[in-house]
């Protein structure tokens, strides 16, 4: 099989994402963008659903590589967690912008008659992993403060998570990896209000309104980030 094929393929998927969305998607389209015959496309992806695997496998990889450059880059110039945080925070955001069809992929509406598959877990896992990694050296060099309210009662999160964070923190920090989530789920949120305009009609300056958004959800882990001067 041609090598470059599956890219090809992939690249001639992309194109249509934009103008049919996935749900649109279909071997028959994607065979006409990339003057393929059906059988070549099949031959490759069999199935729809394994051609949208491999573009949530791309999404997910390429938005985490990006996020993973920003946090190497602030490491390298010996930045604090504030600001890492606030770089890979804008480096996803700049991918989400740069690549809206692949970000509704990842983050929209589910399509329908599809399901990821657990292939797809690991790449989705990067995004997290970058904050969690962010979050930890925070905890390590003393910056966060601890929460004034506390979360109450026993810890509802899967051994997996913990796992994945490198274990359980001690007190006062003992809840910081459900803090860490509702940063995680207070990103994607915002990048899903901006990236589809929901907050066109009430911000003027979208990238400040996203610094500063930002620098509210990290006080929930009790961690400072720094803000200057940000137009869009």
């Amino acid at each position: 099989m041609n090598t470059k094929l599956p890219e090809a393929i992939k690249a001639a998927a992309r194109r249509l994402l934009v103008d049919l969305g996935a749900g649109g998607l279909s071997l028959d389209a994607v065979a006409a963008a990339s003057d393929l015959a059906v059988s070549e496309v099949a031959g490759v992806f069999p199935h729809r659903n394994d051609l949208l695997t491999a573009l949530v496998i791309d999404a997910y990889n390429a938005s985490g590589a990006a996020m993973e450059q920003a946090d190497q880059a602030a490491r390298d110039a010996q930045a604090s967690a504030g600001v890492r945080l606030l770089a890979v925070a804008r480096a996803l955001r700049t991918w989400s912008f740069a690549n809206v069809a692949e970000f509704t992929l990842i983050y929209g509406s589910p399509v329908p008659g599809y399901h990821a598959p657990q292939e797809t877990v690991p790449p989705a896992s990067r995004t997290p992993e970058v904050l969690g990694a962010v979050i930890r050296s925070a905890l390590q060099d003393g910056e966060l403060t601890p929460p004034q309210r506390p979360l109450p009662g026993p810890s509802v999160l899967l051994p997996t998570a913990v796992e994945v964070f490198g274990g359980a923190p001690e007190a006062p920090f003992a809840d910081l990896i459900e803090r860490g989530m509702v940063l995680w789920s207070n990103l994607i949120g915002l990048l899903v209000f901006q990236v589809f305009s929901r907050t066109h009609d009430s911000v003027q300056d979208q990238s400040a309104f996203f610094d500063r958004a930002i620098a509210v959800a990290a006080e929930g882990i009790g961690l400072v980030v720094p803000l200057s001067e940000h137009t869009d």
